[in-house]
């Protein structure tokens, strides 16, 4: 019989794939100059294979010997087998093939498996054609207690659930745990999924992410605008590209966390506010397209925050009571203005904040680091509160006033989507978690896009900062959205 030794320096002496790279590869790498050891994990899938068989699997590493060992352990563990068995595979399974690692040794599994996950995210998004498979879902997973007990449902209701996690950023000034989408999330949501006896893909769209989500936003900050990258994100980068996964995993639905509902008309799917209105995101979700909500589902939409936590406790989740993501997921526990500087080279720029006369009453870093409706941070003393009525990023300036200044009648907004007639509009967010005010639309627009357009509330409301979304309501049912203009 084999002793642990043993098979550890069966996989050093003779590592299997070591310096392989099979041809049409996909390839997924972990580790760096942080730790010392990188790895690399490369695999071709059958494209011609209703399960996506890994036809071959090769490796290369530098480092420890541990290192390689994994790699070599997971080249064995893959090799013929299908995507999604091989999506089952965590760093005990390749400990495991090597008889055990020591607890200093561990990292070395950690990074073959992020090595490993990566690269079968490459190879199901480029290679692989699943038969179809309607009783499979994919879902949505970010290493949070709402991902998992949606994954939850979505197994007990008889569906074979697929996790995905998504790797939008990695910055070393971020503070991993605090954000949805690091790779330490990817990790945590892996380890989930594997608990729960799921597969798990993870996705790397750091650079459609940049491109689509992050250089918008610092390019709204230079021109004095305050966007909201998550209605990007969601509209345009994260959902289509874990839709798009789905269908080739021979899936066609999607099951995410959100707290959202989406009901079925005759026309065409509309989404819906979810029942828990202190949690409801219908707000971040409205720039979605009726093509991706038909194949949209929300486990969580008819729930109450505390029941979901509630089922996570019954059925042994760690993440239970883990507390929830407050931040943008790029910044991360990264103050704004360091990351304006760091990523958009919008650095400290003194200038002057001024009274609605033009009078100068002190200074300000940068107007692109103020937005509309701000009252902390202005460093003035005053009677009365001073609020930020403007921002000039041209001039630099800063215009403050009192609050009574920021009410107004009507909002603005520009790039308006109508799915439904405009006389059914009877509502308005302008904040992804604000009050939604009573309105009406001011002109008789039908449904179909609009250059602009005008929103008149029925009493005076703090005006919103320009950039920010307005998300369009008939009721609890989402008729569509704009963007805020000065």
């Amino acid at each position: 019989m084999s002793t642990s030794a043993e098979y550890l320096t069966s996989h050093l002496e003779r590592p299997l794939g070591r310096g392989h790279t099979p041809e049409d590869a996909s390839t997924g790498a972990a580790g760096g100059a942080a730790c010392g050891d990188l790895i690399r994990i490369s695999l071709a899938v059958d494209p011609h294979s209703p399960v996506g068989e890994i036809r071959d699997a090769g490796f290369d590493a530098s480092g420890c010997g541990a290192t390689v060992a994994s790699g070599s352990a997971t080249v064995s563990l893959v090799r013929g087998t299908p995507l999604l068995e091989a999506a089952k595979i965590g760093a005990e399974d390749i400990a495991r093939e090597l008889g055990g690692l020591s607890a200093a040794k561990q990292h070395a599994a950690e990074l073959a498996a992020d090595a490993l996950h990566r690269a079968l995210g490459g190879a199901a998004r480029g290679q692989a054609h699943l038969a179809a498979h309607g009783g499979r879902t994919l879902v949505a997973m970010s290493g949070g207690v709402d991902s998992a007990v949606a994954a939850l449902l979505v197994a007990e209701g008889g569906s074979e659930a697929v996790g995905v996690t998504l790797e939008l950023w990695s910055d070393p000034e971020n503070d991993g745990d605090l954000s949805c989408c690091s790779a330490q999330a990817v990790r945590g949501a892996r380890r989930l999924a594997h608990e729960q006896g799921m597969a798990h893909l993870s996705i790397d769209l750091r650079a459609e992410f940049k491109a689509g989500v992050v250089d918008g936003w610092l390019e709204d900050h230079a021109a004095g605008l305050t966007p909201n990258p998550c209605v990007r994100c969601n509209g345009n980068v994260r959902l289509d590209a874990m839709l798009e996964l789905a269908r080739a995993l021979g899936s066609e639905t999607l099951a995410t966390g959100h707290y959202a509902r989406v009901t079925d008309t005759q026309s065409a799917p509309v989404l819906r506010t979810a029942v828990d209105i202190a949690k409801d995101q219908s707000y971040v979700l409205s720039a979605l397209a009726p093509e991706s909500l038909e194949r949209l589902r929300f486990p969580l939409g008819d729930m109450r925050k505390e029941q979901v936590r509630e089922i996570a406790e019954r059925a042994g989740l760690a993440v239970a009571r883990k507390r929830d993501s407050q931040d943008l997921c790029f910044l991360a526990g990264t103050r704004q203005s360091a990351f304006l500087e760091r990523h958009g080279g919008l650095g400290r720029r003194p200038g002057p904040i001024v009274d609605q006369q033009g009078g100068r009453l002190g200074e300000h870093a940068g107007a692109h680091t103020y937005t509309v409706g701000q009252r902390h941070g202005l460093g003035i003393s005053a009677p009365e509160p001073l609020y930020v009525l403007a921002t000039d990023t041209r001039s630099n300036t800063v215009t403050v006033g009192p609050r009574t200044e920021l009410l107004a009648s009507e909002v603005r907004v520009r790039g308006l989507t109508l799915h439904r007639d405009g006389q059914s509009v009877d509502g308005v967010r302008v904040r992804a978690h604000g009050r939604r005010f009573a309105c009406r639309l001011s002109q008789q627009l039908t449904a179909g896009r609009h250059e602009l357009a005008a929103v008149e509330l029925s009493e005076p409301a703090e005006r919103t900062a320009p950039g920010q979304l307005a998300c369009l309501y008939a009721g609890d049912v989402v008729v569509g959205h704009a963007t805020i203009t000065a």
